[in-house]
């Protein structure tokens, strides 16, 4: 599970997560959560799958993505998946820039997280994330979009803060 709390003060944040875990302990897991209160499971909507390009200093590489825009789609992100090809990701469109938190539970893939502004510039990147942890990982700043590919891809592409993603939802400024 991803963990992006907005921002409501701490108060919000220890509301938001009690209601997670209230829903959690009543079985209905995320995916019957509803505005927040506990509800019967919905049905999932299938998620988009897309094109995305890495820029680096060096060279182009295309990744084919799944999109995951809705609170549930990003709440559910990659947990409980065991592979990922080298070549594919998910990439989470949070609609407008803003601190975001990402934590490893249920999720048993070690992944690196590259946190990009809403012009596709990156502004962080989490290497190797640690598997099944329930520390959270921050973007350091304020982004709208989080690519997660297998560990091991930045380091792969050379990858660095101020490469560039290239996607059709996010806007170049020049």
């Amino acid at each position: 599970m991803h963990a992006n709390l907005p921002r409501r003060g701490p108060i919000g944040r220890v509301a938001v997560a009690a209601s997670l875990v209230v829903a959690m302990m009543l079985g209905g897991g995320l995916a019957g959560m509803v505005g927040g209160v506990a509800g019967p499971a919905r049905a999932e909507a299938p998620i988009a799958v897309d094109r995305l390009e890495i820029v680096t200093a060096k060279a182009r590489h295309g990744f084919t993505v799944e999109i995951v825009d809705t609170d549930e789609t990003r709440a559910k992100g990659l947990m409980f998946r065991k592979d990922m090809a080298p070549d594919h990701g998910m990439l989470f469109d949070f609609r407008r820039e803003q601190p975001v938190w990402f934590w490893m539970k249920n999720t048993y893939l070690p992944l690196d997280m590259i946190f990009t502004r809403a012009d596709g510039t990156i502004l962080s990147i989490a290497t190797d994330t640690t598997p099944l942890s329930e520390a959270t990982v921050p973007s350091g700043g304020p982004v709208r979009f989080v690519l997660e590919v297998v560990a091991g891809t930045s380091a792969r592409l050379g990858l660095r803060p101020g490469d560039r993603l290239v996607h059709p939802r996010m806007r170049p400024t020049f």
